[in-house]
């Protein structure tokens, strides 16, 4: 009997392939976040109150009771198996709290929920993100196929739990712009770009403008009209911001400046269609500066010079950073060219590489060149 097997894989399985090991591997480092987060939060809550009675090895059994004694004695023998062939790398991952899964910790959570109740706000909300956690946990632990939806669901789910269990982050502008799990993982590999958009609608679908300059105490930008500013971003909104004590300095092309007329022939447009628009765009900002009480917090410059980049620098001066980045194209509008999304204060992960200011440092060292050769707009 002749038996034939087809074992080569083609291009679209391996494409499957990859794409399944990507969203599971993202799920994972979701996953694997909120369970160290909340086998750390049972530790704490509960340690104090069972060890000093059944002693350091056995207070998880006794918290456990008898409703959760088969799956805890389950994981005191997953933990003896492992002792005995080497799979105990760290000594701190020596007990049994630590061979209890998600579901697990859960159980001892929800038995013990009066212990909990004085550090959380409401039972309801830990239970439901648990609860759309659980079929993105089955289906990363079997290694099953994971659909894009689910994967986002589990990724909002678990940014929830974790602002729930108290896990803040130490970066800064993680206020403005959440940490990816991602990033804190493999940010370094990548200087300060935290996030890469093919446009800026992408980019505005992401992040929107509210996001990015909503509360911000600096506002520095360049460009040659600033639309995604001047065009997403209310007068009113601007106002209440300069009020609220933020300090604002806008740098335009000059729109009478011979670089326009050579922007317009590279876009392929009208003669003057883009110089109105800046002009246009100056307009609108003078009028939000005469309705201040303080008009010299918000400046407004020109510049001569070829453009070369437009950016966005939010708390530019500080740690908690954010910036937005695009570069002009020969024949791409700014709304279709690249955009990059710069997290400032220096990298995630290596605070002993701090004072690298990376791209964001760039950036804002050209714009005060750039603002230095420019002239104020009355």
């Amino acid at each position: 009997m002749e038996i034939g097997a087809e074992l080569d894989w083609g291009a679209d399985a391996w494409r499957e392939v990859r794409t399944r090991a990507q969203r599971a591997g993202r799920a994972y480092i979701w996953l694997n976040l909120v369970e160290q987060r909340l086998r750390a939060v049972v530790a704490a809550v509960l340690r104090p109150i069972y060890e000093p009675v059944h002693g350091e090895d056995d207070w998880v059994v006794a918290a456990a009771g008898p409703a959760g004694q088969e799956w805890v004695q389950r994981a005191v023998a997953v933990r003896e198996v492992s002792r005995r062939k080497g799979y105990l790398l760290d000594p701190a991952d020596d007990n049994v709290l630590s061979f209890l899964t998600l579901p697990q910790l859960r159980e001892l959570m929800v038995q013990h929920w009066p212990c909990f109740e004085p550090y959380f706000d409401e039972r309801r909300d830990v239970e439901l993100a648990l609860d759309e956690l659980e079929v993105t946990r089955n289906v990363v632990s079997r290694n099953r196929a994971l659909s894009e939806a689910v994967l986002a669901q589990a990724e909002r789910a678990s940014a929830k739990l974790l602002e729930i269990l108290g896990a803040g982050s130490d970066v800064p502008s993680a206020r403005r712009l959440p940490v990816d799990a991602v990033e804190n993982l493999v940010g370094d590999r990548y200087a300060d770009v935290v996030a890469v958009h093919s446009d800026r609608v992408r980019l505005l679908r992401q992040f929107p403008a509210e996001d990015l300059f909503g509360g911000s105490r600096r506002l520095d930008a360049i460009g040659i009209g600033l639309n995604l500013l001047v065009q997403n971003f209310s007068g009113r909104r601007l106002v209440r911001l300069a009020e609220s004590g933020c300090r604002t300095r806008l740098l335009f092309l000059n729109p009478a400046s011979s670089a326009v007329k050579r922007r317009e022939r590279e876009l392929g447009i009208k003669r003057g269609e883009l110089s109105r628009s800046v002009e246009m765009n100056i307009l609108h900002m003078r009028r939000v500066r005469a309705r201040l009480r303080d008009p010299g917090a918000f400046e407004i410059q020109v510049y001569d010079e070829t453009p070369r980049f437009t950016a966005y620098l939010v708390d530019g001066d500080g740690s908690d950073g954010v910036a937005v980045v695009q570069s002009y194209l020969r024949r791409t509008r700014g709304m279709e060219a690249p955009v990059l999304v710069l997290r400032g204060g220096g990298r995630v992960l290596k605070p002993d590489n701090a004072g690298e200011d990376g791209l964001f440092g760039t950036y804002r060292e050209e714009f005060e060149v750039a603002w230095a050769d420019s002239r104020p707009v009355s």
